[in-house]
């Protein structure tokens, strides 16, 4: 039998989009910030920081597109609705973050070759600022990412991360270069390919999951054993023979198949079934779909 969506997602798709457009706007402020320090100041890696932050920006649109998009109620050629543009969306925030990734890795290597001036000082206090700011976006947007349940905004929240390491690694870097005198100009540009491969890990770290969700993996087991338990907890199930999980944005379906007696009669068999849905959705009302198979079985003695 299949419920109707008992766990409204309205608040907390205004609560995402409102998150993500805070995100864009912050980090269009912060890309800006940081190209003008890395023009003026002389340093590669507070560009690739600005880079990096661009993306930020880029991302964060198509997010913002994706949980309106989300948000769409299901309709006749998209019965369990549309949430898994999140997942296709975080799919093409990990590539994007590859992108630029390789784009830093490029230009450093190319800085590393060529003698250059050390950075200006007063980029270490852009940096100070933009690392504030990012590791405070990454908590809150994070916070929001798992009251959504939502991977498309947890990874969102990670790309603030990423921005807030790239600002460290710049850091480092410049701070070497300052420190060190001449010869020690290069370690700027290290700090990029750094802040490069931090990038790097953080794409996959997105992507991992978002593959996982748009193929339908068991992405978390420990829910599936609780769901199982929630099944068994109502006196008339046997036991559940099979449970599945798919995820659907910040939603998820599940399918059992269930074990009563089988002199059961099929209305009462159905009551069983109202009730392990409805057990279900009370306790994880992140379920919008219930779908139960009665199967027939012999109670133990």
């Amino acid at each position: 039998m299949q419920d109707q969506p008992t766990y409204s997602q309205t608040h907390l798709s205004e609560k995402g989009l409102k998150t993500t457009l805070l995100g864009l706007v912050v980090s269009a402020v912060l890309a800006i910030m940081k190209a003008l320090g890395g023009i003026f100041g002389n340093s590669y890696a507070l560009i690739a920081d600005s880079i990096e932050s661009t993306i930020d920006i880029f991302s964060s649109a198509m997010l913002w597109l994706g949980l309106k998009w989300s948000a769409k109620p299901a309709d006749k050629d998209h019965p369990y609705g549309h949430g898994k543009i999140e997942a296709l969306l975080a799919v093409g925030i990990s590539l994007a973050l590859f992108t630029a990734a390789v784009l830093i890795i490029r230009q450093s290597i190319e800085n590393i070759r060529t003698p250059h001036q050390a950075p200006a000082p007063f980029t270490l206090g852009i940096l100070i600022v933009v690392i504030a700011i990012k590791e405070l976006m990454y908590r809150y947007v994070l916070k929001t990412g798992v009251e959504m349940n939502s991977e498309v905004v947890k990874a969102d929240a990670f790309h603030h991360r990423s921005d807030a390491i790239t600002s460290v690694a710049a850091f480092i870097g410049i701070s070497i270069g300052l420190l060190g005198g001449e010869g020690y100009e290069v370690a700027d540009d290290w700090a990029a390919l750094l802040a490069a491969g931090i990038i790097i890990i953080n794409s996959y770290l997105i992507l991992r999951p978002a593959l996982g969700e748009l193929l339908d993996e068991n992405l978390d087991p420990e829910l599936t054993i609780r769901v199982k338990n929630l099944a068994e907890q109502v006196p008339e199930v046997i036991k559940v023979e099979k449970c599945h999980i798919r995820k659907m944005g910040i939603m998820n379906y599940a399918d059992l198949h269930i074990w009563v007696d089988k002199d059961l009669t099929v209305e009462k068999g159905h009551e069983v079934a109202h009730r392990v849905k409805g057990r279900i959705q009370t306790e994880l009302p992140q379920f919008t779909g219930v779908l139960i198979h009665i199967e027939p079985g012999t109670p133990p003695t």
